[in-house]
């Protein structure tokens, strides 16, 4: 019983932490980006480049990279129908996509370099997290899917 007491409260102070440190929602449902959220995601704009040089997205397709605890971008607006391909750009850490909020089972671990996509084929606000890491790192980002 003492040690499923320590788990609660380490898991409430590492909540507690994360959205006292600016990764909480901002107004409307969006996360806030900060500084270091936006240098954060230009170096994963920089890496994306290096490993994916010919990229280019298909019609209704939408990139968002996993680097260093961020989803860049953090915030999407896309077009009903429209798929969102999460990338993995870190060197070393795994990440999941998890629409727990909307009751969509997260996804398997991606390793670096690999991909997870999803279409998102009704309108409204989509919060979500990567599981490992969205609540003690912060790591979340939110779809608004409209008509």
């Amino acid at each position: 019983m003492w040690s499923r007491s320590r788990k609660f409260l380490a898991g409430a102070l590492a909540l507690a932490f994360s959205l006292g440190a600016g990764v909480a929602l901002a107004g409307g449902g969006e996360v806030k980006v900060t500084e270091d959220r936006k240098r954060a995601c230009a170096k994963a704009e920089k890496r994306f480049k290096k490993l994916y040089p010919d990229f280019k997205a298909k019609d209704g397709e939408v990139v968002v990279m996993m680097y260093k605890y961020n989803f860049c971008p953090a915030n999407l607006e896309v077009k009903k129908g429209t798929t969102v391909k999460w990338i993995n750009v870190d060197k070393r850490t795994s990440h999941s996509v998890w629409l727990k909020e909307a009751g969509i089972a997260e996804s398997e671990r991606m390793f670096p370099e690999e991909m997870f996509s999803f279409t998102f084929d009704k309108s409204g606000p989509y919060p979500y997290i990567c599981g490992p890491h969205g609540e003690v790192e912060g790591m979340i980002g939110y779809v608004k899917v409209v008509d």
